[in-house]
């Protein structure tokens, strides 16, 4: 069975009338040089040796499996019309359709990753028992398949397992249709009428991915920039959106965009732009592939002049299919540090390649997460048997951002945190286990105050009773949070279970040592499985990327104008400043020199037009402060701390919520801020 007749849809560029791609004009139509060729051709065989492709055996095999599960989900379909009675004819008429999206959909997937696969069901077959009781007891008689687990409580519900030896993630969409066309156009908006939200949630992964490949002008160079792209995230720790930073949909439309703004560039240049557009982006501007449309069935879209929750969003990255929502609701204050931290050094990394002054290699360095900070959050969790750890873990993992968000709160952004996107699991250690690990640090250029105490031991105690909530609770589900300093990291969390030796002082990229002052003293250690935070910790903590200077972010990005859209003719205009800057850059062009000085500075240029704009010109004044849920940062709109603490959440349900509200961060509770000494029983302080 030839599985492309209906896992692939066709893409059609969406070009705008004045002939390009997105939102603005692009920064750039300037093609490659010699060297960028040569280049490209370096970063194409290191992703080769990096591993990132999978053989033809295994492409075949995923083809396949694909069209297997077609065939199961037809079967599965027309047995239950049976069952409820259907005459032979409808039976007959009956059907479902297997779609295919996420990395494999985009073209991106590497060896061993799994399939995320939609299946498109008629209006009498239901989710939670046609689906995950009748189909998942087809599944689970198949010798094919193994590790059969389904989650039909999960926020897109989902049934996971293996069929020969290929992992699938299959997500569920019930029509309102009686019956399933074989050519269904899932990228209609009239697909999501009549349905409910977990239809929504589902078509959508399918519907943003096609979109995402009908917005870029160069699908190969897309893919290869993609693929590079994402492997630097996950070598620099900064690939996870449960904890906090950017998952695979939210790279693949950071990378979208930078194609749009160079629509002849090749991946070693797009790679390139990508660290300079971004180092310079003033977020929380968004990133957006294309106007954001109202549409006609009214569901809610990510709109910060209309809805208070969208303004608490710290890194905006809009999905490209109505409803376009937030797709990275989960970044933090503490993780938004990281990643610009981790584009500044990207691109130092980038301006060093292009003078032949370091490789990919240097590019692609693992994050020594490690030995970047003195001390350390460990959250160790423990169950029973494998299936309770996983479910344990899901559960934990999702809450992670959660603790992050409250020591941000409860501090007042003065102590900052970051969280390693993998867990860690000592095969030496008997039960089923497995840690997590949180780096923790003062914040930066804040001078220390005498006397000036942070305690968050109730900010862990709050965070264990919330995770310890978990309706699936079992015997055996425990959790411990405890301090650990760098020097008492345990070596199960190093390659080979030993630990590296540490340089005296860890120097910068730039060769700058790190520097530090004290910022913790030690505190006696209670009984608590929750220890107290006592040491003092070095500012920069021999982060790689820590000494260098960083790059003034006094640029902003794609402006929003517009009363119905986030489209208008004055996209990218300068603001009075930038606009003398420009004149004196253009006046610098028409001197002459030679092509290749007029062309980068024509492209600086055009990089401030695109990112000038400022987030806070479509924000409108809000009457009641108390309507922003009580998650909101401090320094929103005008509010202040004291506001948030000593506001009272909304009982209702936040206006706006609706089909979408996957995109939509959740809400959390906001404790009261402590500050002096407490009962050493709780555990945690913070000097």
């Amino acid at each position: 069975m030839d599985i492309l007749t209906y896992t692939v849809v066709p893409v059609q560029s969406i070009m705008q009338p004045s002939g390009h791609l997105g939102v603005t004009e692009p920064i750039s139509i300037a093609g490659p040089a010699d060297n960028d060729t040569a280049k490209t051709r370096e970063l194409e065989k290191f992703l080769v040796s990096a591993g990132l492709y999978e053989s033809q055996e295994e492409a075949v095999l995923r083809e396949e499996v694909l069209g297997r599960l077609d065939q199961i989900v037809k079967l599965w379909v027309k047995q239950i019309s049976r069952n409820k009675g259907f005459n032979e004819q409808l039976v007959l008429e009956a059907n479902a359709k297997i779609f295919t999206f996420g990395s494999y959909r985009l073209g991106v997937h590497g060896p061993g990753a799994d399939i995320d696969t939609l299946c498109v069901g008629p209006r009498h077959a239901s989710r939670e028992e046609d689906f995950f009781i009748e189909l998942h007891a087809m599944l689970a008689e198949m010798p094919e398949v193994t590790e059969l687990h389904p989650v039909p409580d999960a926020h897109v519900p989902v049934m996971k397992f293996k069929f020969n030896g290929i992992s699938i993630d299959l997500v569920y969409a019930r029509l309102s249709s009686w019956v399933i066309p074989e050519d269904l156009d899932i990228s209609q908006e009239s697909i999501l009428r009549n349905v409910d939200e977990q239809s929504v949630r589902s078509l959508n992964g399918c519907r943003v991915t096609d979109q995402i490949l009908r917005l870029v002008p160069n699908i190969q160079h897309f893919r290869t920039t993609l693929r590079c792209m994402k492997l630097w995230a996950k070598k620099r720790g900064v690939y996870s959106n449960v904890t906090g930073f950017l998952g695979g949909i939210n790279w693949a439309l950071l990378v979208a965009r930078i194609c749009q703004l160079y629509p002849n560039a090749i991946p070693s240049m797009l790679v390139s732009r990508f660290f300079r557009v971004y180092t310079q982006w003033r977020w929380p501007n968004p990133v957006m592939l294309c106007a954001i449309e109202e549409g006609t069935l009214g569901l809610p879209v990510w709109d910060p002049r209309r809805n208070p929750r969208d303004r608490t969003h710290q890194m905006p990255i809009i999905t490209p299919a109505y409803p376009c929502m937030n797709s990275s609701y989960n970044v933090s204050s503490s993780t938004l540090r990281v990643m610009k931290e981790e584009f500044q050094r990207g691109n130092d990394m980038c301006e060093a390649l292009e003078m032949n002054k370091a490789d990919w290699f240097t590019l692609f360095e693992q994050y020594p997460f490690f030995e970047s900070y003195r001390n350390y959050l460990q959250i160790d969790i423990t169950a029973m048997d494998d299936d309770d750890l996983r479910n344990w873990k899901g559960w934990v993992e999702s809450r992670l951002r959660q603790l992050t968000l409250k020591i941000e709160r409860h501090t007042f952004g003065m102590l900052q945190c970051h969280p390693h996107p993998c867990d860690f699991v000592d095969t030496m250690r008997k039960g089923r286990h497995c840690a997590f690990f949180m780096g923790l640090q003062r914040k930066q250029g804040v001078p220390l105050q005498e006397g000036q105490q942070f305690d968050i031991r109730a900010t862990v105690d709050e965070f264990r009773h919330s995770v310890n909530m978990y309706m699936s609770w079992k015997p055996g589900m425990e959790i411990f949070v405890s301090h650990v300093r760098r020097r008492q990291i345990p070596t199960f969390v190093f390659p080979g279970g030993t630990r590296p030796a540490r340089p005296a002082r860890v120097q910068g990229i730039i060769g700058k040592p790190t520097s530090g002052s004290k910022v913790l003293q030690s505190v006696p250690r209670s009984k608590s499985s929750v220890s107290e935070l006592g040491e003092t910790i070095d500012d920069n903590a021999g982060a790689t990327f820590d000494s260098f200077k960083r790059k003034s972010l006094d640029t902003a990005t794609d402006t929003m104008p517009g009363k119905r859209t986030f489209s208008s003719p004055t996209l990218g205009r300068l603001s009075s400043e930038s606009d003398a800057e420009a004149s004196e850059d253009q006046a610098a062009i028409a001197k002459g020199g030679s092509n290749k000085n007029q062309q980068n500075l024509a492209e600086e240029v055009a990089l401030k037009a695109i990112t000038s704009g400022a987030f806070e010109e479509y924000l409108t004044e809000v009457e009641d402060l108390d309507a922003i849920e009580d998650y909101a940062p401090t320094g929103v709109s005008g509010i202040s701390s004291e506001k948030l603490r000593d506001s009272t959440p909304p009982q209702e349900p936040f206006p706006g919520r609706g089909a979408c509200g996957e995109y939509l961060a959740p809400k959390y509770e906001l404790a009261g801020f402590q500050n002096g000494n407490m009962e050493d029983d709780f555990g945690l302080y913070i000097w």
